[in-house]
């Protein structure tokens, strides 16, 4: 097994997901599903339910995603059909724009 990497994260990046596992947990309970429901609907186990709940960095985004998708939580503050003409812009935005950042190269002038 792969040793775990140390990392540390930006403030704003912990305040953010404190925000969403908040709003994840919160909406849950509100709801009044269960863990297990959720992490079964999910596809997940309930210990990853419970690390997403507690703002666990290193849960994929993906499933974070899908379980605030589950709870009909609003990602972005748009609907499915604003995301799709978004996801369009980006899409047409990225077509304009180099595939890869690159350093520019500086070539020296050693000539004297």
């Amino acid at each position: 097994m792969a040793k775990k990497e140390n990392r540390t994260y930006s403030r704003y990046t912990q305040e953010a997901l404190r925000l969403f596992a908040g709003q994840i947990k919160s909406t849950r309970l509100e709801r009044k599903i269960t863990a297990e429901d959720l992490a079964e609907r999910a596809g997940i186990s309930r210990d990853l339910l419970y690390r997403i709940e507690h703002a666990d960095p290193t849960c994929g985004i993906g499933l974070v995603f899908e379980v605030a998708t589950l709870l009909n939580l609003t990602l972005f503050q748009s609907d499915y059909n604003n995301l799709i003409v978004q996801n369009k812009i980006i899409k047409d935005k990225l077509a304009l724009l180099p595939r890869r950042a690159r350093t520019a190269t500086i070539e020296i002038d050693d000539d004297f």
